[in-house]
């Protein structure tokens, strides 16, 4: 569904003002229909997660609190941290740390690394972290959702910048991974998680700060 100016500025906890002034500098994605602007939430959470800023989870979750995935610290719980990911450059370090997530048997992992090595929007850049966009999610259905932190031995370049961590998700479903990046997001503009990243900390870290996160109250809304 498509968002108005007024959805799109609760989305990303702004003012109405601030969207306008987006739209006017050609930042923010957009399109006209019948004249009136609109937005594309997916486009919003790619948009916001790659230059940090804070996402208003709650958007995503208005509808079924049942359909709802679990907190981003069970998920890292789930997902893990994994360390010295070989990184001679991307393909290798994509490559290795598809191998070491936690997939069912059957699950192809080969297709998956040729996917996300043929697609360049497979991941995306947050200063130095890969990250999940929000159009190509890695589905298993009937799984719990995941998320995994992998540091690399050494930094590599990703669309010209270097990067030193990647973030992986793993959903049941489409919905569940929209909501799940749009925690991931929300984590990633707070200082103290970032830290925990940059300083490559471990997993009862990461689980520590995600849980602190999720307890802060929304960003206020920008009037």
């Amino acid at each position: 569904m498509l968002l108005t100016a007024h959805g799109a500025a609760r989305l990303l906890g702004t003012s109405e003002r601030q969207i306008f002034r987006w739209v006017d500098d050609g930042e923010i994605p957009c399109r006209r229909v019948r004249d009136q602007l609109r937005f594309n939430p997916t486009d919003l959470l790619e948009w916001a997660t790659g230059r940090q800023l804070p996402v208003h989870v709650e958007a995503f979750e208005d509808d079924d609190p049942d359909d709802r995935p679990p907190s981003l610290a069970a998920a890292l719980e789930a997902g893990g941290v994994l360390a010295a990911i070989p990184s001679a450059d991307r393909d290798t370090a994509v490559r290795a740390i598809v191998e070491r997530l936690t997939l069912p048997d059957t699950f192809d992992r080969e297709l998956l690394v040729e996917v996300m090595l043929a697609r360049k929007s497979a991941l995306s850049v947050a200063d130095s972290i890969a990250i999940p966009p929000a159009r190509n999610p890695i589905i298993v259905a009937g799984t719990r959702p995941m998320v995994t932190v992998g540091y690399l031995a050494n930094p590599v370049a990703f669309e010209a910048r270097s990067v030193r961590a990647m973030i992986l998700v793993v959903s049941p479903t489409v919905r569940c991974h929209l909501r799940m990046l749009a925690r991931l997001s929300r984590a990633l503009a707070d200082p103290g998680f970032r830290t925990a990243i940059d300083d490559q900390a471990g997993v009862d870290k990461l689980v520590r700060e995600a849980t602190r996160v999720e307890a802060l109250p929304p960003p206020e809304l920008v009037q």
